[in-house]
């Protein structure tokens, strides 16, 4: 059994198998999973998990070289960038390019627009 950090076998399987450049999508649970994206469905009832100690354990986790939001969850612009810079992107926009996601990471969270995708960085320079 790991110690710390990520338990759940296919999310930390999945950060560890991330290479440069791959996106991986942290969503609500209302945000549309594109087909032939894996899902790793953490949600069990609304609220929980939330969304951000799910970001924060990614966080913990993957190098991340940038991340992206919907302009439409401006209310949660400050709590996105207390933890990382982000760009924005219309909610339409983001839907597309979740297409491309290796995964995305289903919560429960319950907030309107509480999405985000990780694009994968490297630990060296």
């Amino acid at each position: 059994m790991k110690k710390s950090g990520i338990l759940n076998a296919r999310l930390a399987g999945l950060i560890a198998a991330l290479g440069h450049g791959d996106a991986l999508v942290i969503a609500d649970a209302g945000l549309p999973i594109p087909r032939g994206v894996e899902v790793i469905d953490l949600a069990v009832v609304l609220g929980t998990p939330g969304f951000w100690p799910v970001l924060d354990a990614v966080l913990d986790e993957m190098v991340v070289e940038s991340a992206t939001v919907a302009e439409e969850a401006a209310a949660l612009t400050s709590a996105f960038e207390e933890r990382l810079p982000v760009k924005t992107v219309s909610h339409e926009e983001l839907k597309r390019i979740s297409c491309t996601a290796r995964a995305v990471i289903r919560t429960g969270e319950a907030t309107p627009y509480a999405n985000i995708v990780l694009t994968a960085g490297v630990a060296f320079s």
